[in-house]
Parts: structure tokens; sequence; C-alpha cells
């Protein structure tokens, strides 16, 4: 393999750290940086460095908000429904259901799943705020919103455990066939999902 003078190789290993970026596409994006205009890069370098400086955690769903502000934008939006939190893994999931438009309650964010190999329990997630949240009587339903993985069902069966004495409607989203897509392709699990979430035609 050639040697990459030591700039260039620590760029390619940095960016080889971000989720879904291998090596061909750290050193592709290592050579266009190298190549790239001085003020994309003094952009690039300032919002990096303003990306730790001024953000910050909602103090009550745990979603990402501005430095120096309690709440975020959601949970001090008073046309919001306090009846029902939507409980997500993490901010993306927040803005991926927003996207949606389609639905208008709170959220909380526990930033993780469970995942006892790689060391992460109950106490390293927002389990214990959210619970105090449902004590307080604010939520009527909690939608348990986590992913489709081992890890998001191991946390929504944990979740559910620790709500269901507090007396609070507990729903899970629907899982099933995507639209436009074909039975043929889907996988034995989806397809298991869809046929127990099955529903009458209206």
């Amino acid at each position: 393999m050639p040697i990459l003078p030591l700039p260039i190789q620590n760029l390619i290993e940095a960016l080889e750290r971000l989720p879904g970026i291998g090596p061909k596409s750290a050193s592709r994006l290592a050579f266009f940086l190298l190549r790239a205009p001085d003020e994309l890069l003094h952009q690039l370098s300032g919002a990096l460095t303003d990306l730790k400086t001024t953000t910050g955690s909602c103090s009550l769903c745990y979603n990402i908000t501005v430095a120096g502000q309690d709440l975020c934008e959601i949970c001090s939006n008073p046309k919001r429904a306090d009846g029902t939190i939507c409980v997500v893994e993490e901010p993306l999931d927040v803005l991926a259901l927003e996207r949606t438009g389609g639905f208008n309650g709170r959220y909380h964010v526990l930033q993780g799943v469970l995942s006892p190999i790689e060391g992460v329990s109950p106490d390293d997630l927002k389990i214990r705020p959210l619970i105090e949240r449902v004590r307080s009587g604010e939520a009527k339903e909690i939608i348990l919103a986590t992913n489709p993985s081992m890890e998001g069902d191991a946390t929504a069966l944990y979740l559910r455990q620790q709500l269901l004495p507090l007396g609070v409607r507990i729903t899970r989203l629907a899982r099933g066939l995507p639209v436009g897509g074909d039975l043929e392709y889907a996988d034995q699990n989806t397809l298991l999902r869809a046929l127990a979430g099955r529903q009458e035609m209206q």
C-alpha cells in the first residue's frame, strides 16, 4: 500500500471512525477535502467546533437543543399534546417522526438502548426520568418507538415492565410491509409481524 503523508492518513483514520464510512469512502472524502476551497474547510471546521459548544440537551425529554436553552422547541410548544409521550432511542428518531407530520404529542429520548454485550444497562439510559414523568400524571399513553432490533425489542420489553404498574396505556409502533414492497422480497420476520398486526378493512 502506498505511504500517504501523515496529515492525510490521520484524516482518513478519523473519518473511518464515523458510522457508515469505510476505508474507501474515508479516502475519497480526505482527498476531496484536500482539493476543496479554503472557505469550505473553514466552514466545516467551524461547524464541527460549534457542534459541541453550542448544543445541549433538553432537561425534560433529552432531545438536542441549543446550549443554554432549558427546553427544546417541542417541549416548549404549548400546542403539543401532553397526554402522549413517544419514547425513542436517539434524537435522529425524533426528526424522522416529526417529518411524518402525524404525531402531535411529546417525546422522550432514551439516548441509546439496552445492550448487555456493550455494557449498556438501564442506569446508562434516560429511563428513570421517563418513569418520573409518567408518575407526575402528565401522560396517559406511552408509545414505545424503539427500533425493531434485538436491543430495541429488549428495551421496549423492559420499559413495559417498568411502566405497567403506573397504570398508563402502553403501545408499540406497528410493524409490517413497507408501502410499494413485494411479498417475495420481504423477510420472514417482517411477514410474520405483518400477519400478526393485520387489521379490519374499513
